[in-house]
């Protein structure tokens, strides 16, 4: 609503202080023992919403077709990551985040951010692109990684959390 009213100032503020409550709230529910199996699902799911939907602004505001293949490429790739985490679920496999989509995560961050600004008369382009290409590289490497890391947990009925300890829910 803030975008497609052109106050991007305070799109790039909400977008900021989601980002950074979103990093809080991972912190302390590692720190304090708060992490739940509905954590580690809803977690990720919020941060695909919030990764698209900011693409699809700065698509629009835009009008550029490179942001609307990262936008389609990412897409695709959240996608493929649902069904995956459908698919482990059904086989009690609880996934957390691993070094490859935090990563992946943190350059979609960055590339959204700059390219808010480049909205406020800041040359940043083509800079966001390049990082908003990295991430949209690095957000598949992270689609392999968690299918060659835990796909296998899935058929043979254990998972390993990142830590190494058992991720494998009990009934």
């Amino acid at each position: 609503m803030l975008f497609r009213a052109g106050s991007y100032l305070p799109a790039l503020c909400v977008f900021v202080f989601a980002f950074f409550t979103d990093l809080l709230d991972g912190y302390l529910a590692r720190s304090h023992g708060w992490v739940t199996d509905v954590g580690k699902l809803l977690d990720p799911l919020a941060d695909k919403f919030m990764t698209l939907a900011a693409l699809v602004c700065i698509y629009l505001g835009k009008n550029k077709p490179i942001y609307l293949v990262l936008f389609l490429l990412m897409a695709i790739k959240e996608l493929l990551m649902v069904i995956g985490g459908v698919f482990l679920a059904k086989h009690k496999v609880v996934v957390m985040a691993a070094w490859p989509g935090k990563i992946a995560t943190g350059l979609f961050a960055l590339g959204v951010m700059l390219s808010l600004l480049s909205f406020l008369s800041v040359q940043v382009e083509p800079f966001n692109l390049v990082v908003l290409g990295l991430a949209t590289l690095m957000s598949y490497f992270a689609l392999v990684y968690y299918a060659a890391t835990q796909l296998p947990h899935a058929f043979s009925g254990r998972a390993k959390d990142e830590d190494g300890t058992d991720g494998h829910t009990e009934d």
